[in-house]
């Protein structure tokens, strides 16, 4: 399913317009990632949770060189599932 799908689903499922829909889910997706970028947590409960993880500065290779080549530490956005959407996998 793409963006413009979600959200026609969304308005079908709401009794709203498309254009509601889309300003929903784009507040939606705004507020999760400034909360993100502000090293913050979302957590929905029986979705999941969104969180900021970090990773390490590490040593990788070049696949056609095989060099050395060092890869910058960062912080990455993690989810993870909450019980009631594992089960409905």
């Amino acid at each position: 399913m793409n963006k413009a799908q979600l959200i026609d689903a969304m308005a079908a499922d709401a009794g709203i317009s498309k254009a509601q829909a889309k300003a929903a889910l784009d507040s939606f997706t705004g507020n999760v990632g400034s909360t993100l970028a502000g090293g913050g947590r979302i957590s929905l409960v029986g979705f999941g949770s969104f969180s900021v993880s970090e990773r390490a500065a590490r040593d990788g290779r070049n696949p056609q060189t095989g060099a050395v080549i060092k890869i910058a530490a960062k912080k990455v956005a993690k989810f993870k599932a909450g019980a009631d959407l594992n089960g409905k996998l």
